[in-house]
């Protein structure tokens, strides 16, 4: 099984908590997740290019890895 990675090639983990690395629109919401935002707790999903966490006011959000980099 390959390795789920950040856009600076650091391996992920369940649990780590990573940081936006630029301000995401999120559809089907009028939220703007800004760039610099501390997501904790992710989960890897069966796609290495994809990751699941809860933000604030947004649950359930599914997030590309290339906009994130570890904290």
């Amino acid at each position: 099984m390959s390795e789920t990675r950040d856009s600076n090639g650091n391996v992920l983990k369940d649990g780590d908590s990573v940081t936006l690395i630029k301000d995401l629109k999120v559809k089907g919401t009028s939220v703007t997740l800004k760039r610099g935002t501390l997501v904790k707790n992710i989960r890897l999903t069966d796609d290495t290019d994809l990751i699941e966490c809860n933000a604030e006011k947004v649950k359930g959000l599914v997030l590309r890895v290339e906009f994130l980099k570890k904290a």
